[in-house]
């Protein structure tokens, strides 16, 4: 049955204001739109939205869908590429103008020509484009397109259901992007299992859990002079680099940086079990040989005489900590407390004053059933009995661990 126009329009815009909210994201909303238009004998072959998002590394993001299975998620950086291919696009001048861009190519061949987009288009094989502004209630202007294969484009009641869809459409989208946005922040700022925590509503103050944890403590040698010494904008330079690759080795092992604390890095390995311990200890040991890695490529490429290659001392200790909502009635802050967490970090000063790249606890070495590397006890601020750390080998194979006394065992056991 071949729907007329103003009924099929009725029913996108009755699905956009009640279920469309619960599908996941744009992109499956963009794409379940674009399936009932063509049930509807909308025929559209492509269908998309540009929203400019609020993300460190990411400024745009396009929700793709065509008829020949498409189904894409774009991010744009704010890259050259992507700056000059938006100033020569139709959403540039649907954001400029308020106004709707239709380039009918079936038409007028030679349209197609001002857009490189519609140039490809129309290359391969489409008839009709038209790209309409949808304003968010920020005031902000988002766009939305379709394109056709049909013979002939669109005809002027398809652009009618396209008309009328747009402004529940931008409700939906901007419905997303505004929970999509508190994530990023919230991910970017606290971290993704903190950020998570604080969008289910664990916001009070004082509230949290008791958490196992392997907890990291990383900083730079000789900071405070450098810091001294060094220009503003300099410094920065050289922090993102130091964080970027902790940050990266961290990650890259399961663990979550939870803050940055002047020079230092905080970071955690949650487990569990006693089996979830011990794959935790390792993933730390792992992410502390790849931090070190990571910065020993970055003084390799370091040409400026101004800028000193960077040397750092991570600390690791295991145990219960808090984990949850501290601070002030209108400023909290989540992370993990407890005395783990303080001797994790007189650890990392223990590194520092012992000129050791990696120290580990007592703690950490009895999950990891190595004892091996002890390099002494020492006294240490706030704890009353002499502290035991050990400097492990990082330099073996990791599969075996990094007991040296236990590698040729293990290895014969492996094999």
């Amino acid at each position: 049955m071949v729907l007329e126009a103003p009924i099929v329009a009725a029913d996108v815009v009755q699905w956009l204001y009640s279920d469309a909210s619960q599908l996941e994201g744009t992109l499956e909303i963009v794409s379940e739109m674009a399936e009932r238009l063509r049930a509807g004998n909308v025929p559209v072959d492509r269908a998309s939205t540009g929203i400019w998002v609020v993300h460190p590394n990411v400024r745009a993001e396009q929700s793709l869908w065509a008829s020949d299975g498409t189904r894409e998620l774009r991010l744009y950086t704010s890259d050259n590429s992507s700056e000059e291919g938006y100033l020569t696009s139709p959403v540039k001048r649907v954001q400029d103008t308020l106004k709707p861009v239709r380039v009918a190519m079936s038409k007028h061949p030679e349209a197609a020509e001002e857009f490189p987009i519609t140039v490809e288009l129309r290359d391969e094989g489409y008839t009709d484009y038209v790209s309409l502004p949808m304003l968010f209630s920020d005031g902000s202007v988002k766009v939305a397109s379709f394109a056709t294969k049909a013979p002939g484009g669109f005809l002027g009641s398809h652009i009618s259901v396209f008309e009328s869809l747009i402004r529940p459409l931008a409700l939906v989208c901007e419905l997303k992007t505004l929970r999509r946005t508190a994530e990023t922040v919230l991910n970017t700022y606290v971290g993704p299992r903190a950020g998570l925590r604080v969008l289910d509503g664990a916001t009070a103050r004082g509230e949290g859990e008791w958490i196992k944890a392997v907890v990291s403590f990383a900083d730079i040698r000789g900071f405070t002079r450098l810091s001294n010494t060094l220009p503003a904008d300099k410094i920065i330079v050289f922090l993102n680099k130091y964080f970027g690759a902790m940050t990266a080795a961290v990650e890259a092992h399961g663990g979550e940086v939870l803050k940055f604390i002047g020079d230092e890095v905080m970071a955690i390995f949650p487990y569990q079990t006693e089996a979830e311990a011990k794959d935790a200890a390792m993933r730390a040991l792992l992410a502390a040989r790849d931090t070190l890695d990571r910065i020993k490529t970055i003084n390799s490429s370091n040409h400026c005489a101004a800028t000193p290659d960077m040397s750092v001392g991570i600390a690791l200790h295991a145990g219960d900590v808090f984990y949850g909502n501290v601070g002030s009635e209108t400023r909290l802050d989540f992370t993990v407390v407890g005395p783990v967490v303080n001797l994790a970090s007189r650890i990392a000063e223990l590194a520092k004053d012992l000129e050791r790249q990696v120290l580990v606890s007592d703690a950490l070495s009895e999950i990891m059933g190595c004892r091996s590397g002890l390099y002494g006890r020492y006294h240490v601020k706030g704890f009353d009995d002499p502290v035991a750390v050990y400097s492990p080998d990082l330099s073996g194979d990791s599969k075996f661990g990094y007991c040296p006394d236990k590698t040729a065992a293990l290895a014969l056991e492996a094999n």
